[in-house]
């Protein structure tokens, strides 16, 4: 099993399934014991702000803030440099927590040793 998990997630409330998905495979590796970091890109990158988890609704799933609640006590949470920008979001704006980075430093997370990486 890898050491490490990379995710990211691409969908926000336009792909609720795809990105439901990636945010309980993130927190059930965490609770799991695997060191997990979470990217959030595209549409997803509004769940960086506070509140917006809270909007979010897909029946018979886990609630989207508790996910990212347990992401942020035992993950990483990254919101996409470029995303962040084209939606006007600053550090200053964001959940505790959550960092802003680019592709390079998922590049760099993505291909250590031990890591997996998966895209939703």
């Amino acid at each position: 099993m890898a050491k490490k998990l990379v995710i990211k997630v691409t969908a926000g409330a336009d792909a609720p399934e795809r990105c439901s998905q990636a945010f309980t495979v993130a927190a059930v590796a965490v609770a799991s014991g695997v060191e997990v970091s979470l990217w959030l890109t595209g549409e997803s990158a509004w769940f960086a702000l506070p509140g917006r988890a809270a909007e979010f609704e897909l029946p018979h799933a886990a609630p989207l803030p508790d996910l990212l609640d347990s992401l942020l006590l035992g993950g990483r949470v990254t919101l996409c440099t470029q995303c962040a920008a084209r939606r006007d979001i600053t550090e200053k704006d964001v959940l505790e927590g959550v960092r802003i980075a680019g592709a390079q430093v998922f590049v760099q997370e993505a291909l250590e040793d031990g890591t997996q990486a998966l895209v939703y």
